[in-house]
């Protein structure tokens, strides 16, 4: 086993002298638990939040907007300034999928006012424009259909592809959107455990919830009910990973969100981890130090999926 992966190496002399402590200050977020949705400050004050039911992901957009799911099937983006709903897109009833079973837990904003939504239970990736036109549909490869657990997040990468984490099939698969077909694709491991039920740190399992295309071609993986994340390359080698109680003081529960930031830190959420636990956690991958956490468990509950990061100068990779 590699110490360090190749997309890590320009930054390991410098990482090795990183203090004990945290040295980075704290982050200004947008962040949905307990029934609201709320911008925190870096200080830690509520500085906006409106009532807001569940989601498993979320976009910060350029006009100063957020778009989230509303219940199992929309997609909405809100005005922070007025918290009205200005745009929707229902897809329990749009485009051929009335009547049938179906929800939402990945989107994502793209060029040109398009949207890509994925739908689980029909089993579809779809592109959209703002007025609801149906612009393209791929239908995904699913071994274990599920209408509650097909897909957790997707994202289009650059190349045009989509990159599924299909948390039912404990897959993630990369596709061509204009075949349609798997170009690549890894299942996530079991690390020779048993599964075990439940949501928190008890559980075991290999239920992903998210998958990033790193810059030099490699794949990190939230593991979720696997409470870990691995970088695998190309060839599918494990070559990073940290694992559930290799960060002192912290356990991993469902591993949900990654955000890949300019200094090439990783910003992990943890969810169902209990009282104690953060529910975010940034980690320089080189040395494996802690150097942020957000933990507000008494305002925001046990069930925090999806954030992002709102204070970041530079691309994230989300």
């Amino acid at each position: 086993m590699r110490l360090f992966s190749i997309c890590r190496l320009t930054i390991v002399f410098s990482g090795l002298f990183l203090a004990a402590e945290p040295v980075c200050a704290a982050h200004r977020l947008i962040v949905q638990g307990n029934g609201k949705l709320a911008i925190v400050a870096a200080d830690g004050d509520i500085e906006w939040e409106m009532p807001w039911g569940g989601i498993h992901d979320i976009h910060w957009l350029e006009n100063g907007h957020v778009m989230v799911q509303r219940g199992h099937a929309e997609v909405a983006e809100i005005d922070i300034a007025t918290k009205e709903v200005v745009w929707s897109y229902n897809s329990a009833q749009a485009n051929g999928n009335a009547g049938k079973p179906v929800e939402v837990h990945a989107f994502e904003p793209l060029a040109d006012g398009r949207v890509m939504i994925a739908e689980s239970g029909v089993g579809r990736i779809i592109e959209v424009d703002r007025a609801g036109k149906l612009l393209s549909e791929m239908a995904l490869q699913r071994d274990r259909p599920s209408t509650h657990s097909d897909t957790r997040l997707v994202r289009k990468l650059p190349n045009g592809n989509y990159l599924v984490a299909q948390e039912n099939d404990g897959r993630v698969r990369e596709y061509d959107r204009q075949t349609g077909k798997v170009v690549w694709e890894y299942e996530v491991p079991m690390f020779g455990k048993q599964a075990r039920g439940g949501h928190g740190p008890e559980a075991f399992g290999n239920r992903l919830f998210a998958a990033v295309r790193l810059a030099c071609g490699n794949t990190l993986i939230a593991t979720g009910n696997g409470h870990s994340v691995i970088e695998v390359t190309p060839e599918r080698e494990i070559v990073w990973q940290v694992h559930q109680h290799d960060l002192p003081g912290i356990t991993l529960a469902w591993v949900t969100t990654l955000e890949v930031l300019p200094n090439s830190h990783y910003v992990i959420g943890n969810c169902h981890a209990g009282p104690g636990n953060p529910l975010l956690i940034e980690l320089d991958p080189a040395t494996k130090k802690v150097v942020w956490t957000f933990d507000k468990f008494d305002t925001f509950g046990n069930s925090v999926p999806n954030s992002q990061l709102l204070d970041v100068a530079g691309d994230v990779v989300r």
